[in-house]
């Protein structure tokens, strides 16, 4: 990366270190005076860049940065934190887990799918929504796109609704432990399952405790490979003699590099490949460059985007959520999770 690429975008990651910096005093003060933090930096950023992008809209000054931010230091944040986590959870987790994620995925897909059909959104809109609320977010919708030849303004639409529901659900989700009296490998399967970033998985478990982040990251890495799959389908069905579907079918698409750096990280560390002290290193840097993103995030949520997007979109999207939570749930109480 050239030095002028790194002067344009100074400015927008300062902005997000800077909200990160505050969010960070802001959990000292809570443990201070209340002695454990109820709402973790992670979150705080969150919030702080949302109510920031709300007030005033950022130029092209800040873009740079800010989009850096939110995409690529996610990116090697999600990375790095493959070194906290062992195959050996997979392991134990067990085939039936991986098999009920994949029926999950299909089931939620499908359910979604109607849901939007039946409230009048035009297919591709439907496929649009469906993919994003059961994979993996703006990602699915981003490869998706292409591959069904969705109209700007419907892909526009899904993504900017998503990103303020996908906030919501980060800060919501955790209300629902003491509600359904989830144990923390219960809810870090119903985060993994639920929640549409990878990143937004941590800000939704870390308040609740590190097994939940651990077994929530892993089922949503484990959800965000059924893109492939669900990519290739729909370009096969929506090939029928055009070029489209070819566009969407590029490895990074289907296997973006950050999760087959996650995956190699895991591997060393489960062979012990990784020194004690660099561990001790990786981690705190993980953290904080995953606040420093979830600050970009929430500066990319503008809350009045509510108000312009359709009624028939919005109720479609947060009525498959809530299917997405009820079969998540019930993929939790069939395999016994405990």
């Amino acid at each position: 990366m050239t030095a002028n690429a790194w002067t344009r975008m100074f400015p927008g990651v300062a902005l997000c270190a800077v909200i990160s910096l505050a969010a960070v005093g802001l959990q000292w003060l809570e443990e201070l005076w209340i002695g454990r933090p109820y709402l973790e930096a992670l979150v705080i950023a969150i919030l702080i860049g949302t109510v920031v992008r709300t007030l005033w809209t950022p130029n092209s000054r800040w873009m740079p940065g800010i989009g850096f931010s939110a995409k690529t230091l996610l990116e090697i944040a999600v990375m790095l934190l493959g070194a906290s986590i062992s195959l050996q959870a997979v392991l134990q987790a067990g085939p039936g887990l991986i098999f009920g994620i994949a029926v999950v995925v299909a089931l939620a897909i499908g359910t979604s799918y109607g849901l939007c059909r039946l409230l009048g959104l035009p297919a591709r809109m439907a496929v649009l929504v469906a993919c994003g609320n059961s994979i993996c977010g703006n990602s699915a919708i981003a490869a998706v796109a292409p591959v069904i030849g969705a109209k700007p303004d419907d892909v526009a639409s899904s993504i900017a609704f998503t990103a303020v529901l996908g906030v919501i659900v980060v800060l919501a989700l955790p209300l629902l432990v003491p509600l359904l009296d989830l144990s923390l490998t219960q809810y870090g399967v119903l985060a993994g399952l639920t929640v549409y970033a990878v990143p937004q998985v941590l800000a939704a478990t870390v308040p609740v405790g590190m097994a939940s982040t651990q077994l929530g990251t892993l089922v949503k890495l484990v959800r965000v490979l059924m893109l492939g799959p669900v990519v290739v389908l729909l370009s096969i069905v929506a090939r029928r003699g055009s070029a489209d579907g070819r566009a969407g079918l590029s490895i990074g698409r289907l296997v973006p590099w950050f999760i087959i750096g996650f995956l190699g990280f895991a591997a060393l560390r489960s062979l012990s490949l990784i020194p004690e002290a660099v561990l001790h290193a990786v981690l705190p840097t993980t953290k904080f460059l995953t606040i420093i993103s979830m600050a970009a995030l929430g500066l990319g949520v503008d809350l009045r985007v509510l108000g312009r997007v359709g009624g028939r979109v919005t109720l479609a999207v947060i009525l498959s959520l809530l299917v997405l939570i009820a079969i998540s749930l019930g993929l939790i109480r069939l395999l016994g999770v405990a």
